[in-house]
């Protein structure tokens, strides 16, 4: 019987199809237990926020998958699974539509100032605070998209709901592909210099580490709003805070911090922006893609993959190539 080890809460059905393929033991909850101390019996990870290093993946001698709950792969040594013979697999379009419908959140939360009215309300200021409530609305602002996949495309999409003009760099996107999507192809500078909304939808690379820096930043429109639901390394931090309280910036919405290339758990220890001296900034702990429909969606597809690697075939949405092992 496989043994399985569950990094963090995933949805109750997908636990229990896990518990009638073989013993699961968890990283979380009251029964929680260190990785470390389960390491050599383990036959596959399902994995959230728990980091995957070298040192990790090599000393668990039976390890044969790790089944990411969700698309990203930050928190994986992906070249040490490879050498391992271990399988890294992603659950792809899962919770596209959850993260796309968070851009709107922390987009309309800031437009109509809701983050404050709401303090100042619950403060018993209700009077006081009117004056300082104009907002402004989204119908024939631009938005800008820094990359264009599916979630991107998914904001484009609810973008135009609101009446907004949509500007899109991806390189790797063909034009009339964004033009067919009722968005306009344009230069990075161009979506940078020319958006009211700025939101991040590429992964974190050594070519887009910190892409949104003192220089992107002073070069977006004053008064603009910068939004990153994709991975907290695209940004300068320090810049941004910057930029948020000398006004340059209207606001910004997070749902993702540099310091989570530290620990995913607990970024904040790590954040270089110190959250609550900036008014103007909403942060959220990368719960984008957080609907009970994803959080159900990204947790049925591990379980498949899983079986597939302990099987011996090559698992679904795997992100690396490896010489499938025999099925034990």
């Amino acid at each position: 019987m496989p043994t399985f080890y569950v990094s963090d809460e995933i949805h109750a059905d997908v636990l229990a199809e896990l518990n009638t393929l073989g013993q699961v033991h968890l990283g979380y909850g009251t029964d929680a237990v260190r990785y470390e101390d389960v390491r050599t019996d383990i036959d596959a990870v399902l994995l959230r926020a728990e980091r995957f290093d070298r040192e990790k993946i090599e000393a668990s001698p039976r390890l044969r998958i790790i089944a990411r709950h969700g698309v990203g792969t930050d928190n994986v040594d992906i070249q040490a699974a490879t050498d391992a013979s271990v399988w890294v697999t992603t659950t792809p379009g899962s919770n596209s539509r959850a993260v796309a419908e968070h851009v709107f959140a922390l987009l309309l939360s800031l437009a109509r100032k809701v983050p404050y009215g709401t303090a100042q309300t619950t403060a018993g200021h209700w009077a006081a605070a009117k004056p300082n409530m104009n907002g402004f609305e989204l119908h024939s602002r631009t938005l800008g998209l820094l990359g264009f996949g599916n979630i991107a495309r998914m904001v484009a999409t609810i973008a135009q709901g609101f009446g907004m003009h949509v500007l899109v760099h991806d390189p790797f996107v063909q034009g009339s592909i964004i033009q067919a999507a009722g968005a306009a192809p344009a230069t990075l500078d161009q979506v940078i210099a020319g958006s009211d909304v700025l939101s991040l939808h590429m992964p974190l690379t050594d070519q887009t580490a910190r892409i949104i820096g003192t220089d992107a930043l002073a070069r977006m429109k004053r008064g603009a709003v910068l939004i990153n639901t994709s991975r907290g390394g695209l940004i300068d931090e320090l810049a941004l805070a910057q930029a948020l309280q000398n006004g340059h910036l209207a606001g910004a919405g997070l749902d993702v911090l540099e310091g989570e290339s530290m620990d995913m758990k607990d970024p904040i220890a790590y954040s270089k922006i110190q959250i609550a001296e900036v008014p103007n900034l909403i942060v959220t702990p990368h719960v984008a893609g957080q609907s009970k429909e994803a959080f159900f969606a990204a947790g049925t597809g591990a379980p498949q993959a899983i079986q597939q690697a302990l099987a011996g075939q090559r698992p679904d949405h795997a992100v690396n190539n490896i010489a499938a092992p025999a099925p034990a």
